[in-house]
């Protein structure tokens, strides 16, 4: 059903409430107020990206299951919009069932906080293929872990997002360091963590999926780059066979059915030959789907906002190959400085985002890099090109 937009500062008005408010959240609130909302930016942080152009904003420690009670009954938004994955998920779950409207639902965002859900959603319940896993909740449980699935093994912490605290085991003396990464870098800090054997793809692909009032509907296949589990590069559309394609399409079309809800989700899956292998999903625009916002007619926090209003999506329209390309700051920087953009952008069909970030502790995503082409190689060269030109000062 769709929603009837009300006068934003009204009482009428119609409210969204993002909670997370990085670049992706910024997008999102973008596509939020050009139809009318009004929106508010929830973060743990002050001045996150989002928070600068949305309507108002809240600094809440979103682990905190009382505290993020307190700021939604204040604001008492119509929808919730989770933008990451360290939420006390629980209180969304009660929350939804008090009346307010989680998106896509609270039993997906609750799901997808942790990977030991999602994973025996996809494998034991939907029979979706996946690479061998275990979990493990201390140091000698890990252990087990790795020698029950092998060498090479990815590890990962059961609560995190963006490569935070993952590693790849090639040799018992990198188990040690392993299991201290998932302990003190991921999102949630210390906690459990996933074993997953190590597939030898051919590549890997995030398939953006769409529920909306008018059924399911794919944008076309996004490849893409990882630097210790965390994108640096994407493009679009990514060549693959017309029945590997088929099966993608049919594994996220089961999990996101799983799932439930409107909106778009971002489907992670490794192919080898014809092969498809589940990996992960996000009930959220994808950081790897930024490419989106130069390959596409509407754009993934377009088509995500769409889908949460009831606005059917006819087609996605592919307006030609491109590629993305993140640039990631060292720090550590109070703040960070772009010189050289009428070089950079003076180069047919491109673009970029400056997320506006307000400091750098280690390393951190602070910009990304947009191309079209003729092809998705002619894209990703332009995009290296861009970045040469660009001058980055910390400060």
């Amino acid at each position: 059903m769709a929603t009837t937009i009300g006068t934003p500062f009204k009482k009428n008005a119609t409210k969204a409430m993002l909670l997370g408010s990085g670049e992706l959240g910024r997008e999102v609130v973008i596509a939020l107020k050009r139809l009318g909302l009004e929106v508010i930016a929830v973060d743990r942080y002050e001045n996150a990206p989002a928070m600068q152009i949305a309507d108002r904003s809240h600094v809440v420690p979103m682990l905190d299951a009382q505290k993020l009670e307190e700021v939604i009954l204040k604001e008492k938004p119509d929808f919730i919009i989770p933008e990451v994955e360290a939420i006390a998920t629980e209180k969304l779950v009660e929350l939804e069932q008090q009346g307010f409207r989680v998106i896509p639902t609270a039993k997906a965002v609750n799901l997808t906080m942790n990977r030991e859900g999602i994973r025996t959603l996809a494998a034991e319940t939907l029979g979706l293929k996946t690479s061998a896993y275990a979990f493990a909740d201390n140091f000698e449980d890990f252990k087990k872990a790795v020698e029950k699935i092998g060498l090479p093994c990815v590890v990962k912490p059961v609560m995190s997002s963006s490569g935070h605290g993952q590693s790849i085991v090639r040799s018992p003396a990198q188990i040690e360091k392993a299991w201290k990464i998932s302990q003190t870098s991921g999102r949630a800090g210390e906690g459990r963590v996933i074993v997953e054997s190590f597939i030898p793809f051919d590549y890997e692909i995030t398939l953006l999926t769409v529920r909306h009032v008018g059924g399911t509907a794919f944008c076309a296949p996004i490849g893409h780059q990882q630097i210790d589990g965390d994108y640096r590069r994407s493009w679009q559309p990514h060549p693959m066979s017309d029945k590997a394609l088929k099966t993608a399409q049919d594994y996220a079309k089961k999990i996101t059915d799983a799932l439930g809800g409107f909106g778009i989700f971002g489907v992670e899956l490794f192919i080898r030959g014809d092969e498809v292998y589940f990996s992960e999903v996000s009930p959220r625009p994808h950081d790897t789907g930024m490419v989106t916002m130069i390959t596409q007619q509407l754009s993934q926090f377009t088509l995500h906002v769409r889908a949460i209003l009831g606005i059917p999506i006819p087609e996605i329209v592919l307006n030609g190959p491109g590629a993305s390309r993140a640039i990631v700051v060292d720090g550590p920087a109070e703040c960070v400085s772009f010189k050289g953009l009428d070089k950079a952008l003076a180069i047919p069909n491109t673009d970029m985002r400056i997320f506006g970030k307000p400091d750098i502790k280690d390393h951190r995503r602070m910009a990304v890099l947009l191309a079209r082409g003729d092809s998705i190689e002619q894209a990703d060269i332009k995009t290296q090109l861009m970045l040469e030109r660009l001058e980055i000062s910390k400060n």
